[in-house]
């Protein structure tokens, strides 16, 4: 993995400096008391050692050197721009950091603590410290005087931050608990960020079933699920090599999230579990190279051997000029397979001048694959319509191969239907082609048909 963490730094920077109302919310030397509210009692010693700092972290935003030097530390790119910048943050609030630190022998009531605990969150949110803000929510946490509905927002801040200071033990803890306080964040953070926690932590059952909670929550709303719960899912069903599972997530990844990257994962998923033979594999490398999802040289080459120039030179020119000019090809290491495809277009194009659909079911399922093969999906159409009509047809190679052509001219809505139609091993081909279709619609997945990932999957 790339990035540090899962989740994108500026979702977990935005949930961090959310702000908290309804903590504590009362200078440091005055009681607050409250119906069904913790008693919240200061110490003398601590009341009138912490005032002073109180007022400067309140009043923090009013500082235009705090602000400035706030808003650097949130920006800095490394260790040493957030130190500095921390540092600058610091010295504009007078050097709270070691006042805080002085503060810790003298704080000895409940109020104390979770006074100090918020003012040791306030500064690690003005640095942009998640580990000072985890230890200022820890310390609130503990002193048991936070007002009971706040707690669960503390709880989710507490893992948020314990997750980004590598600490996933401790953010799968303090999320869980929020998670089961029925708390609900705005990002849509929380479950995502269990997942992972559950996962960087070894514990991959707990992580699928945080994914598979959200995925049926999604679909019991009519809505998708996040892109880390499919992805956590799909990867269970493909480690515990469950093929039919693995199929419907990897179709519903790409047809939720489409990108390149999500369509190369998802087909190359279904790939491996299906093992399909070259003329079947060759309509999931189409699919890979209408969505740009061609990643390396492997995946052209392999289309290339699908398509066999001598069957399709057409497309097999069209593969290795794509890979060529895409610099994942040498023109040296496909100048033989280009020979022959040169070689043979001419031909083989003049062959299709004045065909008709009178042949049998074979001859007329081959026209239309040559028509597809050369980006005239409307005849190619025809000739596939026609030979479904014919005794000893291969109904679901041309009822797939159908699909891919009206999908081609855009007609979804009847690509979808015969996409519905096929059975056996191209099935898994033809849920990738519905998904592809479903992301051109705005359609929502396969978390409909969706099979849940069998425990197995994570044993």
């Amino acid at each position: 993995m790339a990035r540090k963490y899962l989740i994108s730094r500026a979702a977990l920077a935005l949930a961090l400096a959310t702000g908290m109302t309804g903590f504590v919310a009362v200078p440091a030397a005055q009681a607050a008391k409250k119906d069904k509210a913790p008693k919240i009692e200061f110490s003398k010693e601590f009341a009138a050692a912490a005032a002073e700092l109180d007022k400067t972290l309140s009043s923090a935003s009013e500082n235009p050197a705090v602000t400035a030097a706030s808003a650097t530390a949130r920006d800095a790119k490394t260790d040493a721009e957030k130190a500095a910048a921390a540092a600058q943050v610091d010295a504009a609030l007078g050097g709270a950091k070691a006042k805080l630190a002085a503060l810790e022998p003298v704080a000895t009531t409940s109020g104390d603590k979770v006074k100090l605990g918020e003012m040791t969150r306030n500064f690690g949110v003005l640095t942009a410290d998640p580990a000072m803000q985890n230890k200022g929510l820890k310390l609130m946490m503990a002193s048991g005087a936070v007002q009971p509905e706040s707690i669960p927002q503390i709880q989710y801040l507490t893992g948020i931050t314990a997750y980004q200071t590598g600490d996933y033990a401790g953010a799968a803890e303090y999320l869980k608990m929020a998670k089961d306080s029925g708390y609900v964040d705005q990002q849509g953070l929380l479950e995502r960020v269990l997942a992972d926690a559950y996962k960087r932590t070894g514990n991959t059952g707990a992580a699928l079933q945080v994914a598979q909670q959200e995925i049926e929550a999604a679909k019991a709303a009519g809505t998708k699920p996040s892109e880390t719960a499919i992805r956590t899912a799909l990867q269970a069903a493909y480690d515990a090599k469950q093929a039919g599972p693995a199929t419907d997530l990897a179709a519903m990844l790409a047809a939720d999230y489409p990108s390149p990257s999500s369509w190369a994962s998802s087909i190359a998923v279904v790939r491996a579990m299906s093992k399909l033979p070259s003329q079947e594999n060759l309509d999931l490398m189409r699919l890979m190279m209408r969505t740009n999802a061609m990643n390396d040289k492997r995946d052209y080459l392999e289309y290339i051997e699908n398509v066999d120039p001598r069957r399709f030179p057409g497309e097999a020119l069209k593969v290795i000029d794509a890979g060529v000019a895409s610099g994942k090809l040498s023109a040296g290491e496909v100048a033989e397979a280009k020979q022959v495809a040169s070689g043979r277009v001419s031909s083989d194009k003049a062959s299709l001048n004045g065909v008709t659909t009178s042949g049998n079911a074979n001859t007329v399922t081959a026209t239309g694959d040559a028509f597809l093969s050369y980006d005239m999906p409307a005849k190619a159409e025809e000739f596939y319509t026609a030979a479904l009509g014919k005794p000893g047809v291969e109904t679901d190679k041309a009822t797939l191969r159908l699909g891919i052509a009206q999908a081609d001219q855009g007609k979804y809505a009847a690509a979808k239907q015969n996409f519905a139609k096929v059975s056996g091993t191209r099935a898994p081909i033809a849920k990738m082609w519905m998904a592809y279709v479903n992301s051109k619609t705005g359609g929502a997945g396969t978390a409909a048909s969706t099979a849940p990932v069998s425990p197995a999957a994570t044993q």
